[in-house]
């Protein structure tokens, strides 16, 4: 990882192209977001539903999200959208055909899926119910279910929508860059974790930029734009595994939430972001990350296209994972 790469995730520029003082109104436009609950997912709800959009909060804690919905109803009381919770567990795949069938009852399109919710440096051996690598299976396998659930509401979306403004919008994070083992994420390694939280979780955000790619290759000429972003390095509750003396050393480089919900805001809104982006990765706040490591660019492109095909091999395993569930 190059000095620069480093520098500029860390202290981003202080312009953020697209927020809640220049965003449009959204009438009409149907969202969601999980992980919405709290930190960045809950700020990111906040300034949708201000610009009057219908918005979904997915998330597993029905009581917390009630709570979050409340505050955010009575803190934007001239807002005239709607603000909904939609239950969600990307830690168990039995229960996410389910939260996509209650959407497509309730809804018909969906303009924009912001795949916000994840999980941080849980301790090592720790599984989904289905005996999966937590990290893996809550980061990259549920959404990949979640999303390949809604595509019906995304083409209907896409279908009476201007050209790559309907959005799958994934999470990265900077230890793609720093952390990541050689092609972003090794594939023996998704049956066979190590014991290295932080490996694991950076495996799984360098996986969630290939099902992004991913994703694009497969649905980008049908209007369905794909790419992830860096929401920037945050001071919200992904921490809360990490041990308290590394928290006091980050604590300088960590933002407000609000902030890297300008950087989610401008992956899944900016006109700036055209069909021919897809694949890409956005970086705080609001802009393309100005040196991707050219191993994972390579883990990105097919074997016909001169690279190593890792992301099309990882996009199989998360097919293969969620079959039974689909």
């Amino acid at each position: 990882m190059s000095l620069r790469t480093q520098w500029t995730q860390l202290f981003p520029p202080k312009h953020h192209p697209l927020t809640e003082s220049n965003l449009p109104n959204q009438d009409g436009k149907v969202f969601i977001v999980t992980g919405g609950n709290s930190g960045v997912g809950l700020e990111l709800v906040e300034i949708l539903y201000s610009k009057n959009a219908t918005v979904y909060m997915a998330s597993r804690s029905e009581d917390k999200a009630s709570d979050a919905v409340k505050a955010v109803r009575a803190r934007n009381t001239a807002a005239t959208g709607r603000l909904e919770y939609l239950h969600l567990d990307l830690n168990d795949l039995t229960t996410v055909k389910a939260s996509a069938a209650t959407f497509a009852e309730r809804e018909s399109a969906l303009h924009v899926l912001w795949n916000n919710a994840g999980i941080s440096n849980v301790p090592a051996g720790t599984q989904t119910e289905q005996g999966l690598e937590q990290h893996m299976g809550v980061n990259c396998v549920g959404p990949f279910l979640f999303a390949q659930l809604l595509v019906p509401q995304l083409r209907a979306a896409a279908a009476a929508a201007l050209k790559g403004s309907v959005r799958v919008v994934w999470s990265s994070s900077a230890l793609v860059d720093s952390t990541a083992p050689p092609g972003g994420l090794i594939l023996n390694e998704l049956s066979s974790p190590l014991r290295e939280p932080v490996r694991n979780y950076a495996m799984s955000k360098a996986g969630n930029w290939m099902l992004a790619a991913e994703w694009d290759r497969r649905f980008g000429h049908e209007g369905i734009l794909s790419l992830t972003q860096n929401p920037g390095n945050l001071s919200t509750n992904i921490w809360q595994h990490t041990s308290w003396i590394l928290r006091i050393i980050l604590k300088p480089v960590l933002y407000k939430p609000r902030n890297g919900a300008h950087t989610m805001l401008w992956a899944g809104l900016s006109p700036d972001v055209r069909e021919e982006d897809g694949g890409r990765y956005a970086v705080p706040w609001g802009r393309w990350h100005p040196d991707p490591r050219q191993d994972i660019l390579q883990s990105l492109k097919s074997k016909e296209e001169g690279g190593t095909g890792t992301a099309q091999d990882f996009w199989e395993w998360c097919k293969k994972q969620t079959s039974q569930y689909s």
